[in-house]
């Protein structure tokens, strides 16, 4: 009997693996059936191993089956859904958002649909109910699981025995190697040691400069969530929407297009590049989450040179701050204190987050400090502008001080958008306004970190190159730079170069 029954959980395995290899063709990119014999010894194993674990645990061989075919759908879905909205497959940084997914359901949710999630929240709660009542246990089912999980494991040291070379381009490793294989290989890159002085970071190595605090300027920069000039992807947004942008733009000792290290989402892409001065193709795996495990270990960086020439430096972000766990990273980073949320009030939200304004006074607030002896490094991380746009709603009414000709039904997303891009043209005339009327000098760098999600309005318009907008600004020395496009691994550098001259000539 127990080797009937043996057979039987068999033919559940090949069958459930089958499924698995036909889930993955829904897969965008789809991968190819020509992949090398260890990725799939590597999609063979991480099923078995799955599915026998399930049925140690439960004893039940469909509902193990079924169980883990559910989760693997789950991923393809997500996979494709973030495909469409940011050009990138899943990844293994990925797993990570599915608690954030929990903790912040705003942020993720609305993106893979949340109709769709409910569904297949009920469905599983269902199938859970219906596997576990109806379903009964096998007999001689831990000496079977036990078999499979060692058969899933020899699969998995197989596979892995002669690691995939990857190239780190998520799309062309998942057409390469199917999903399976991709993420196992990734996983491990992400734990294999990096050595830091590899990474080429402009602030590796610099020498502490003597502190003079009467020369040296004030330095904030500012990193705008999802922030580029819209005006260039429609013309119908009137040209005041960034009045005070153009103006400072005009002013600026540099100004033009960025390059960033992410399209849509993952601020924390351009947000490392921007702090370490490191390139994103330097970083391997690491490029798809830098917070995760390399940016905890102290990479150089702005903030810690700064600190290096006598500067207190200050981080700025009004939202959790352990989202990303900014909380723990940013203070290895090298800035002395990190504001987060806890520092603001519900009245000064502008949509469902805090504003840019509130952001602004943030900062006026910190460079007014009473009795402040040290010059000062601020960098703020603007949330206000952060999707999903497409929850949000506008007043018609409002619409003409944004728009010179009405919005087509593709282009409805624009209106929140443009909205927020305005409060954040405000917070920039706010800072002008302040910093021109110190004694003391004082820089601005300001950049938008991605260009937001907008597939609708895409689907109409076209897709944006992916490039934002940044200038470095000086309340001292201004002139109408010409144009100079950048990667965001050179702005800081670039930043505190323009600066530390302006500085010493005050």
């Amino acid at each position: 009997m127990p080797d009937v029954l043996s057979s039987a959980f068999g033919w559940v395995v090949v069958l459930g693996f089958l499924l698995s290899c036909g889930f993955e063709r829904l897969l965008v990119p789809c991968p190819g059936w020509r992949r090398p014999l260890r990725a799939w010894a590597l999609h063979a194993g991480a099923w078995a191993f799955a599915v026998g674990l399930l049925y140690l645990i439960t004893g039940r061989a469909w509902f193990s089956a079924v169980n883990v075919l559910a989760l693997w759908l789950l991923i393809v879905l997500v996979s494709n859904a973030k495909y469409h909205s940011l050009r990138e497959p899943f990844v293994c940084a990925d797993f990570e958002y599915f608690s954030d997914a929990v903790r912040f359901p705003r942020l993720y949710l609305p993106f893979f649909g949340i109709g769709k999630a409910i569904g297949l929240a009920l469905l599983f709660v269902v199938y859970l109910g219906c596997g576990l009542c109806f379903e009964p246990v096998g007999a001689n089912a831990r000496a079977v699981a036990t078999g499979t999980l060692l058969g899933g494991l020899a699969l998995l040291w197989l596979g892995g025995f002669k690691p995939l070379k990857p190239t780190f381009d998520a799309g062309l490793d998942l057409g390469r190697w199917g999903l399976a294989a991709s993420l196992w290989t990734y996983f491990f890159a992400a734990r294999r040691p990096v050595a830091l002085a590899s990474l080429n970071s402009p602030f590796l190595g610099e020498e502490a400069r003597p502190m003079a605090d009467a020369t040296l300027a004030d330095l904030v920069s500012v990193q705008s969530e999802s922030f580029f000039d819209a005006r260039r992807l429609w013309p119908g947004v009137r040209g005041q929407v960034l009045e005070q942008f153009d103006t400072l733009r005009g002013e600026a000792l540099a100004q033009g297009r960025l390059q960033v290290a992410a399209w849509g989402a993952n601020t924390v892409r351009t947000e490392f590049a921007f702090l370490t001065g490191i390139k994103v193709d330097q970083l391997g795996v690491h490029r798809f989450n830098p917070y995760r495990h390399l940016a905890r270990q102290g990479v150089a960086s702005v903030a810690l040179e700064l600190k290096r020439r006598g500067y207190r430096t200050v981080c700025v972000h009004p939202y959790v701050g352990s989202f990303y766990g900014r909380d723990k990273v940013l203070p290895a980073l090298g800035f002395d204190e990190f504001i987060d949320v806890r520092s603001f009030t519900a009245q000064q939200k502008a949509g469902p987050f805090i504003g840019d304004c509130a952001v602004a006074d943030k900062i006026r607030e910190l460079l007014d400090a009473p009795g402040r002896t040290q010059p000062l490094y601020i960098h703020a991380i603007t949330m206000e502008n952060h999707g999903p746009l497409h929850l949000e709603n506008v007043e018609a009414t409002d619409l003409a001080q944004w728009f010179d000709r009405p919005l087509a039904e593709g282009l409805r997303d624009l209106a929140p958008y443009v909205r927020h891009l305005a409060n954040a043209d405000r917070m920039l005339g706010q800072l002008r306004e302040h910093l021109l009327a110190r004694d003391t000098p004082a820089g601005l760098c300001f950049f938008g970190d991605h260009v937001p999600i907008l597939p609708d309005v895409y689907g109409a318009l076209g897709e944006p190159d992916g490039d934002t907008e940044y200038f470095i600004w000086s309340n001292r020395v201004r002139s109408a730079s010409a144009p100079m496009d950048m990667g965001v691994e050179h702005l800081a550098k670039t930043f505190i170069d323009h600066l530390a001259s302006v500085g010493d000539a005050a």
